[in-house]
C-alpha cells in the first residue's frame, strides 16, 4: 500500500528515525478508517430521512442484514480472534443500524393512517420486520443474539462450525446491498435512496477489501469483500440507468409486507 512505497524511499535518504512513527500513524489511520468508515455512508441517508420524513426509498432489510452479519462476526471472534478494529467496527455498526431502524419506524408509523398494531411477539411471518415499535426490533435482535450465542458456545470446539460461522457473517454482509438493489428494481427508480450512501459504500468496501488482503484477514473476509464491491457497482448502474432512462412504476398488488413498510 502507500506506506510500502513511501517508507523504503525515506530509509534510503537517511530518514530512518521518521519511518517508525509514520508507519504507526498510517496503521492507526487505517484502523480508525475501518472502525468508523462503515457507518459514514448512513449519515447522508439518515439526514435525508430526517429532513423529508419519508423512509420509503430506504430498505430496512439493509439494517436486518447488517445486524445479523455483525452479530455473527462478533460470535466468530470468540472462535477465531481477528483484528480488534474489525471487532469494534461490528459493535459500532450494530448501534448505527439500531438508530436507523428507530428513525425509519417512527417516520413510517407517523405517515401511515389507521395502522394496525403489529409486534414481534405475534410471531406472524407475514409481518416479519414490519413492526410498529422500535422495541419489537430490539426484542428480535436480542432473541437472535441469545439463540446464536448459545449455539456458538456449545460448538466453539468445532473448527468446521467456527469457519462456517465466519463465512456466514461476511457473506451476509456482502449481500447487504441486495435488498436495496431489489427495492430499486421494484420501484423502477432510485428516488429516495441516497446516492452519496452508495458511493460511500463502494469506496468503503473497496478500502475494506484491500485492508483484508493486506492484513491477511481470514479468507472469508476477502472473498465476500470483493462480492460486496460488485453489488455496490450494480446499484450505481441502476442509478445511471433509471436517471437516463426513466421507467414507469411497476404495477403490482399491495402486500402486507409492501415496500412502504420496508
Amino acid at each position: 500500500m502507500l506506506r510500502d512505497f513511501i517508507l523504503p524511499i525515506m530509509e534510503a535518504d537517511g530518514w530512518e528515525w521518521l519511518v517508525a512513527p509514520i508507519q504507526q500513524l498510517i496503521s492507526w489511520g487505517a484502523s480508525a478508517a475501518m472502525v468508523f468508515g462503515g457507518v459514514v455512508p448512513y449519515i447522508p441517508q439518515y439526514r435525508d430521512i430526517k429532513r423529508t420524513q419519508n423512509a420509503e426509498g430506504f430498505s430496512t432489510y439493509v439494517c436486518l442484514m447488517l445486524l445479523v452479519a455483525n452479530i455473527l462476526r462478533i460470535l466468530f471472534w470468540f472462535g477465531r480472534h481477528f483484528e480488534s478494529p474489525l471487532l469494534l467496527q461490528s459493535i459500532i455498526m450494530i448501534i448505527t443500524m439500531l438508530l436507523m431502524l428507530k428513525l425509519c419506524t417512527e417516520v413510517r408509523v407517523t405517515n401511515e393512517l389507521n395502522i394496525k398494531r403489529r409486534s414481534f411477539s405475534d410471531f406472524d411471518l407475514n409481518y416479519f420486520w414490519h413492526w410498529n415499535k422500535f422495541t419489537d426490533y430490539v426484542q428480535c435482535v436480542l432473541a437472535f443474539t441469545g439463540v446464536t450465542g448459545y449455539i456458538t458456545y456449545l460448538s466453539l470446539d468445532s473448527t468446521i462450525f467456527v469457519e462456517t460461522l465466519g463465512f456466514l457473517a461476511v457473506f451476509t454482509e456482502a449481500m447487504l446491498g441486495i435488498p436495496q438493489l431489489y427495492r430499486n428494481y421494484q420501484n423502477r427508480s432510485t428516488e429516495g435512496m441516497s446516492v452519496k450512501m452508495v458511493l460511500m459504500w463502494t469506496s468503503g468496501d473497496t478500502f475494506k477489501t484491500m485492508y483484508f488482503l493486506v492484513n491477511q484477514a481470514p479468507f472469508q473476509f476477502s472473498i465476500c469483500g470483493l462480492l460486496q464491491v460488485f453489488v455496490d457497482m450494480a446499484i450505481l448502474l441502476q442509478v445511471y440507468f433509471y436517471s437516463c432512462y426513466p421507467q414507469k412504476p411497476a404495477s403490482h398488488t399491495t402486500h402486507p409486507a409492501s415496500t412502504k413498510a420496508l
